[in-house]
């Protein structure tokens, strides 16, 4: 990284994060509020930039969590995101909530293979296998996917075992480690998505051109997805 300059924005779940990017730096709010999104999101973005002396037009670009998580949360986070990104004039980058939660294990513990899972209610769980490469970004294996744990895909066949992360480790625990067995070697169901990692991730997309025009912040509700493609 060197001086790029990213505003990231999270409420795909209960979890409530704002954090800025400035070169190798950042600076994050965070909150567990499952009903105070809509009040503080803002409030923690106009703090971010007001410690930091930064304008939303001196910013290179907007990340947001696209999702998977709560249908509210997401739809919170897209209108914050294209308000401020219309109104700036700067390009949005969306990021996956389930490659943010691999990524923060894996800056966490070193584990390069990671099977994040979100409760996604109905007895389904929000899914992606992700494998980091030597830049340390999380590659996806296969698809992002919702279903029922024994509808959930495999892991691939890659070396070395998998640590399991969010809240569907929770939810859905025992069930998991019944169908997955000794190829999970961790767990860790607390682990909510952080704008932190949207921001790190975005960096990656910012230098590779992967930017969107703001009417295009619109999230990803991977249940919907599936009902479409069946239909």
């Amino acid at each position: 990284m060197s001086g790029e300059r990213i505003l990231a924005i999270d409420t795909a779940t209960e979890g409530c994060s704002a954090a800025l990017l400035i070169g190798e730096e950042i600076v994050e709010q965070f909150e567990v509020t499952p009903r105070g999104h809509t009040q503080r999101i803002l409030p923690m973005v106009d703090q971010l930039l007001a410690e930091a002396e930064c304008t939303l037009q001196q910013l290179d670009a907007i990340a947001f969590d696209r999702g998977p998580g709560s249908f509210t949360g997401l739809r919170i986070t897209a209108g914050v995101v294209q308000g401020l990104a219309y109104g700036a004039e700067r390009p949005v980058i969306p990021v996956s909530s389930l490659a943010a939660l691999a990524s923060a294990h894996f800056q966490q513990h070193g584990v390069a293979n990671i099977l994040s899972g979100i409760d996604a209610r109905m007895g389904e769980l929000s899914w992606g296998a992700f494998c980091i490469d030597e830049q340390g970004i999380p590659q996806l294996q296969g698809a992002e996917c919702v279903a029922a744990v024994d509808s959930l895909p495999l892991p691939p066949s890659v070396a070395g075992t998998w640590n399991g992360v969010g809240s569907g480790w929770g939810s859905d625990g025992e069930a998991l480690q019944t169908r997955f067995g000794a190829s999970v070697r961790q767990t860790d169901a607390d682990a909510l998505p952080h704008a932190r990692e949207v921001a790190r991730l975005a960096v990656h997309d910012l230098l590779q051109g992967k930017v969107l025009a703001a009417e295009e912040a619109q999230p990803i509700y991977l249940r919907n997805n599936v009902v479409h493609q069946k239909r």
